[in-house]
């Protein structure tokens, strides 16, 4: 059915059901399909059907009282179509109708929309069903079309396929036709310039020498580099020939009718060579000289050429005015050793190195320069003038600058000795190796420039740690001599006399000096310095640097055990002064009195060289800890590295001191042994017998301590000063522990000469007090408890007899000391207190 069959007969039947229903009702219903496109909503619909008969309902209802008047409103529906007016129907009515008169109008405006909407579903069906048979005809069509294309795709993908494939074949075939050209234009350009190659073959292969008749290529100025290439080409290729044929050049110059090979042609060729060479080599030059850079960059790249061009580079290198000017070698040597080398000092020729290489380095890098410029190869070129700087100009400075000694021989040390040639070899090496990195920097191709340079002082390195030694041995021997001296000379200005006298001078002139153990580690420093310049290898430094400080410990080690040695002599002096003056008991008052006098000096005597000994003994701990302190900071650290090495050093270390501390120890006996002389020699001269028996007993006690106490704790107060300060840690205590040791047996065997009474106890135990108040400062606790004990058995001059069985039940341990002591009471025999006591103690006896 068409559309507009369609819409006649729906227009038709809008006529009857306006028709019919303006019989029915005064509203007539028209839906049309159109309504229900677009933004459809069934509210709206609904309003548009039932708003024409309820507005006026409505109006009755708000306002009965007034008349029905006309009510404004739309004369046609949403739809478009004309309606009729709501107050035709009120008046047909009447007024006395029902109370909802428009249901009826309602119900059959439902009615009709119903039966209208049924007839627009089956006309929208019917759409429908057309809509789907069209769509399955044209995607039936579609999916017809779609495999009818795929197989013309298909087709032409096997089309395109196949194409691809002819024209791979064509290219292939134009590549190898190609390749065929090209190798046949090759050969053809081969064959053509062999042909020439021959034709100037033949003319070098006449007769020998003879280079007259060659082609005007081989002596045209313009066709040089033509001329060298071919003469190049034809050279190897007659030297090819006659080495295929077995023939050497050697046996066919002495046949001059050689005919078959072509050994005629190899020398024409050579001498061609030759002299084109040189006249290259003339043509450079002289554009060298007129600084006409294109020139020489033309030249150099025709005689490229010729051995690489070898003889061009080493030509321009040794025609440099630096290798040729006598004059630029004696300027180097002034200003590095001045106009006297004989008093030349390594900070001199340190700044003179540093003028003369860094001028050698700003001609070089003008050099380079120019050679850039010019050699098509230039760190060849480069190569050949930095090893000739290295070589010639450096090598022949160094050579005036550096002359080894002999290490029999040694230089005498007011020229310098071995010192000063190490000193100048390591600053000519440190400014050398400067050199060598600024040469570097500025260019010298593949020479490895660093491994040259060590080259230059490789017969100086190989025996530089002998040297080294033997420098420190050197200047130890002149330190030493230098001190012997200025001792020698202050002996002999202070005039002394006598011969005791003037030894234990020399021996105070020569005491231990921190100052010069110092020089020693500064020396040490300065070589060990040396040793990490010149040695690159840990193995080779931590070598030499073990046997420069074992030379330090050897100086050192030697230094302090002779001055510990020579206070000792001191000590050994003063203890045979003391011998010499030891007289018996049979002399006379005179005698006896000079003998005192004379044992006093030798007292004095012995306590000065206590004092020196102990000075001694501060210096060389002093000593050992400068050296231990630098092992620490400077040694220690370069030696780890190699395996054992520090370990090894530590070793020596200790068995280098292992003397001074016995020399240490020997002194110190000595010291001990000096200071209980004297000791015994106060106790002998100022202890009296009626210090400890008086025949007032009876009077008041006397609370001070005796005269020989007095002064034996004055004296000990005053010699031991030193040792406090000089000695320390365990040395101090051995030493304080041993001394507190000696003095107690001294002690007990110097009461032993006396006779007590219980004042006299009491004054004992009063110098008792006194003695173990002064050892208290020894810190030493086993002394401390010994004079304790002494304490408490001064008490067996005190006590009554009977109370002695009592005395010394809490200290059992000194029963026998103290059976020692009773022995010394004044009434041991007159109250039988022998019998007493070993009744008492019977094990004791």
């Amino acid at each position: 059915m068409s559309l507009e069959t369609m819409n006649e007969s729906r227009e038709g039947f809008k006529s009857d059901r306006l028709t019919k229903s303006s019989s029915v009702s005064s509203l007539p219903l028209i839906l049309d399909i159109e309504d229900f496109k677009g933004d459809f909503s069934f509210d709206a619909l609904f309003g548009n059907l039932v708003n024409e008969l309820l507005p006026s309902f409505q109006e009755e209802e708000t306002d009965p009282s007034e008349g029905h008047g006309s009510i404004s409103g739309s004369d046609s529906l949403p739809n478009g179509h004309a309606r009729m007016p709501a107050d035709a129907a009120k008046s047909a009515q009447g007024l006395s109708g029902p109370l909802f008169p428009e249901v009826d109008n309602l119900l059959s405006l439902f009615r009709d929309s119903c039966k209208e909407l049924v007839d627009l579903r089956k006309q929208i069906d019917g759409r429908l069903y057309n809509l789907k048979k069209e769509v399955s005809s044209q995607d039936f069509k579609h999916r017809k079309t779609l495999t009818e294309l795929e197989k013309g795709v298909d087709g032409l993908f096997d089309s395109f396929a196949r194409l691809d494939s002819r024209i791979s074949s064509v290219g292939q075939t134009a590549a190898k036709i190609g390749d065929h050209l090209q190798s046949a234009d090759a050969q053809r350009e081969t064959a053509s310039q062999t042909i020439e190659l021959i034709k100037y073959l033949m003319e070098f292969n006449g007769s020998p020498g003879d280079l007259m008749e060659l082609s005007p290529l081989f002596s045209d100025d313009s066709r040089v580099a033509e001329a060298a290439s071919i003469a190049q080409k034809l050279r190897s290729f007659a030297e090819e020939d006659i080495g295929r044929q077995g023939i050497t050049l050697p046996s066919v110059a002495g046949n001059a009718t050689a005919s078959r090979g072509l050994e005629v042609a190899v020398a024409n060729l050579q001498d061609y060579c030759n002299e084109l060479e040189n006249r290259l080599l003339a043509r450079f030059d002289a554009a060298s000289q007129r600084r006409e850079l294109p020139t020489m960059a033309e030249c150099a790249k025709i005689l490229s050429q010729f051995n690489r061009g070898t003889s061009a580079m080493q030509h321009y290198v040794a025609t440099r005015p630096m290798f040729i000017d006598l004059e630029v070698m004696n300027a180097d040597t002034r200003l590095v050793l001045g106009d006297h080398s004989s008093q030349a000092t390594p900070s001199n020729v340190a700044r003179g190195l540093a003028s003369l290489y860094k001028e050698i380095t700003d001609t070089v890098r003008k050099e380079a320069a120019t050679i850039m410029a010019v050699f098509p190869s230039p760190n060849e070129v480069m190569s050949i003038l930095v090893q000739r700087v290295l070589e010639q100009r450096v090598t022949a400075l160094l050579d005036k600058l550096l002359v080894k000694p002999s290490l029999v021989n040694l230089p005498p040390m007011e020229e310098g000795g071995l010192l000063l040639y190490l000193r100048m070899l390591a600053v000519a090496y440190e400014k050398t190796q400067e050199l060598a990195r600024d040469l570097r920097a500025v260019g010298c191709g593949d020479l490895d420039v660093e491994g040259l340079t060590e080259s230059l002082f490789s017969a100086h390195k190989d025996e530089y740690p002998e040297h080294e030694q033997a420098s420190l041995r050197q200047l130890y021997q002149a330190k030493m001599a230098e001190l012997r001296a200025e001792s020698q000379q202050i002996s002999e200005s202070t005039g002394t006399i006598g011969r005791s006298k003037g030894s234990s001078a020399a021996s105070s002139h020569q005491q231990i000096s921190v100052t010069v153990v110092t020089e020693f580690v500064r020396w040490n420093e300065e070589a060990i310095a040396r040793c990490s310049l010149f040695s690159s290898q840990p193995a080779t430094l931590a070598t030499n640097i073990k046997a420069v400080f074992t030379c330090l410990l050897d100086q050192v080690s030697q230094y302090i055990t002779e001055g510990l040695e020579r206070a000792r002599d001191s000590l050994t002096e003063s203890a045979a002064l003391r011998e010499k003056y030891v007289l018996g008991t049979s002399v006379s008052r005179r005698v006896a009195a000079a003998a005192a006098s004379a044992a006093e000096s030798a007292a004095a005597a012995g306590e000065s060289s206590f004092r020196s000994f102990m000075v001694a003994v501060q210096r060389c701990g002093s000593s050992v800890a400068i050296v231990q302190q630098y092992f620490a900071n400077s040694i220690s650290r370069l030696l780890l590295p190699v395996d054992g090495a520090h370990a090894a050093s530590c070793e020596e270390m200790a068995t280098a001191m292992s003397s001074a501390e016995g020399a240490a120890y020997k002194g110190l006996q000595q010291c001990i042994e000096t200071v209980m002389a004297e000791v015994e020699r106060l106790l002998s001269a100022e202890q009296k017998s009626t210090d400890y028996w008086s025949p007032d007993d009876g009077m008041a006690p006397d609370h001070r301590p005796t005269n020989a106490c007095t002064r034996v704790v004055a004296y000990l107060s005053r010699v031991l000063e030193s040792a406090f300060t000089a000695l320390e840690g365990l040395n101090k205590q051995a030493f304080l522990t041993e001394l507190g040791n000696r003095l107690h047996k001294g002690l007990l065997n110097h009461w032993q000469k006396f006779t007590f009474n219980p004042s006299g106890g009491l004054r004992l135990k009063r110098d008792i007090t006194e003695y173990g108040e002064f050892v208290r400062s020894f810190n030493a606790p086993s002394v401390d408890e010994k004079f304790e004990l002494l304490g408490i058995m001064a008490n067996v001059f005190i006590v009554a007899p009977e109370s002695l069985s009592t005395l010394f039940e809490g200290t059992p341990s000194i029963r026998k000391d103290a059976q020692r002591f009773i022995q010394l009471r004044e009434d041991y025999k007159s109250a039988k207190l022998a019998s007493r006591l070993s009744s008492l103690w019977p094990s004791s006896g």
